[in-house]
């Protein structure tokens, strides 16, 4: 062996030892989390299930979820138009910045919630389909009521904090798999890789799309109190599955734990466990809503979420589930009804502490297609 190949050999060794060490630190950080088969409902993995938590972003699956039974009852289409207000126009970031008055289809609104996770558009629609936003809140409890969410509690479309919002991974898992089953001709909105205003690309903040073999779904979210959330779905060979990680610490670890928990769901047999009906609640602290800003807003925590970058600005991944993607991002329209977008130039955007979005609350490049 010359010393070329033991050098070689030593950086691989490195490479797979720094690996290891990242997939084991990203996984103890990990907060509640669930794994369950779509067809079957089998409960494949679960921790801390039932343990209330801020949704921040995810709550826009359950505004989605309330839009397409609205859709389903014959009282909106896809092509009717949302009005931007005065009240939903003053929403905090992540937002589109568009102007009262502005209006937009039903179809771009989703896209666009469900990629930016724009918190205005997601009062907009609330206000189009219900007349007011607390009235479609009404209305997202009862559907989640109705469902089997039984421990989840909605006060807005957006998921912006406050008292009395909270949900669960178990209850987040039952949602993502209804939306599968019950909803199948929209699946493709919550697999956008980005969408375009026309005059400005936004691409998906869930980094399992396009780079994840399967991948199809469905929607990330952050606050400083819950940390870095993600719902997932994947499907190969006919076998769905779905899984939730809340309380990560970066953009990189929800998408490194998402990954490994899918390729368990998607490669291995369950064997008998319980399925989402049968699962109990458990955990002594369930019914207290956890808060780990001070543990995810630090300035410490920022540093480490800054490092975690490489020079471009791209988020390091360390899943060897995660393959870099070979081609441009595709886009698909979503925009304002007669042109104009008044959303900021690209660059950097940040987000209030208290902000819904999936940058940290320091300024960070946006990600970009490849990381």
């Amino acid at each position: 062996m010359n010393g070329r190949t033991t050098r070689m050999g030593a950086r691989l060794l490195g490479s797979a030892l720094l690996l290891a060490a990242t997939l084991s630190a990203t996984a103890t950080m990990a907060g509640p989390r669930m794994l369950v088969d779509v067809n079957t409902l089998q409960v494949i993995e679960h921790e801390d299930a039932f343990q209330r938590w801020y949704p921040a972003s995810l709550t826009k699956l359950m505004t989605a979820y309330t839009v397409f039974r609205a859709v389903k009852a014959g009282e909106i289409t896809l092509d009717s138009p949302v009005t931007m207000s005065k009240h939903a126009a003053a929403e905090p970031p992540s937002k589109m910045y568009f102007k009262p008055g502005q209006r937009m289809t039903l179809d771009s609104a989703l896209k666009i919630i469900l990629v930016k996770s724009a918190n205005d558009v997601s009062v907009a629609i609330a206000e189009s389909i219900s007349g007011s936003e607390p009235a479609f809140v009404e209305r997202m409890n009862a559907e989640a009521k109705r469902i089997g969410m039984s421990s989840s509690r909605f006060i807005n479309p957006n998921g912006l904090p406050g008292k009395g919002q909270y949900t669960t991974a178990r209850d987040l898992a039952v949602l993502a798999v209804t939306l599968k089953r019950e909803f199948p001709q929209y699946a493709s909105y919550f697999a956008l890789e980005g969408f375009t205003t026309g005059k400005k690309q936004y691409p998906n903040f869930n980094m399992l799309i396009g780079r994840f073999d399967g991948a199809d779904g469905m929607k990330t979210g952050f606050i400083c109190a819950s940390g870095f959330n993600q719902v997932s779905s994947a499907t190969r060979n006919g076998r769905s599955v779905v899984s939730v990680v809340l309380g990560s610490d970066s953009l990189g670890a929800r998408a490194d734990i998402s990954a490994g928990m899918l390729q368990k769901g998607l490669t291995g047999r369950p064997g008998n466990v319980p399925t989402l009906g049968q699962l109990r609640p458990y955990g002594e602290t369930r019914d207290v809503v956890a808060d780990i800003s001070q543990e995810i807003c630090s300035k410490h925590a920022a540093k480490v979420r800054s490092e975690g970058r490489d020079e471009a600005g791209r988020q390091k991944l360390a899943s060897p589930y995660i393959h870099e993607l070979d081609r441009p991002l595709r886009f698909v329209f979503a925009g304002l009804l007669g042109g104009g977008d008044t959303a900021k130039p690209d660059g950097v955007e940040t987000v209030a502490s208290n902000g819904v979005g999936d940058i940290a609350n320091v300024p960070v490049p946006i990600p970009r297609p490849t990381f």
